[in-house]
């Protein structure tokens, strides 16, 4: 489900100068896919979510994609990059567990799916659309969406 496009505006500080609780930022989002800014540094915001299932396959051709593991297990399928397995059709899947990260290239098709649900940190370019260059589908969520 897509949030309504009237996002949370960032507050004064962005984020900066302060301690946030990324666990407790994640508690106060309804829904799994929904990702919400927490911080931004320079022109790249850190993005709080909690996943369970399958995303659907995507790319971002002009930037790379970084995943943060706070709690659970999380697997990227890829194709055309690095990986030793196969998730949901994919020629190799990263596997990461809590207090690991892993930075899916730019112009690499992934594919994140939680078999339990998973509470992770994104980082990257403000205004990156979490379902990639294609046309807006059912997981596309509004942008700057602060929590």
């Amino acid at each position: 489900m897509s949030m309504p496009l009237n996002p949370t505006a960032a507050p004064a500080g962005r984020g900066q100068s302060q301690a946030i609780d990324l666990v407790r930022k994640i508690d106060g989002i309804d829904g799994h896919w929904q990702p919400r800014v927490v911080a931004e540094m320079n022109d790249y915001q850190f993005k709080v979510v909690k996943v369970q299932g399958e995303f659907p396959w995507h790319v971002h051709a002009d930037t790379d994609e970084t995943f943060v593991v706070l709690e659970g297990e999380l697997k990227i399928a890829t194709r055309g990059g690095a990986g030793d397995g196969e998730c949901s059709g994919g020629e190799g899947v990263i596997v990461l567990r809590a207090g690991q990260m892993a930075v899916v290239p730019r112009g690499v098709e992934h594919q994140p799916c939680a078999d339990a649900e998973v509470k992770m940190l994104l980082i990257e370019p403000r205004g990156v659309v979490n379902t990639g260059d294609g046309a807006p589908g059912a997981r596309t969520v509004a942008n700057d969406q602060w929590v």
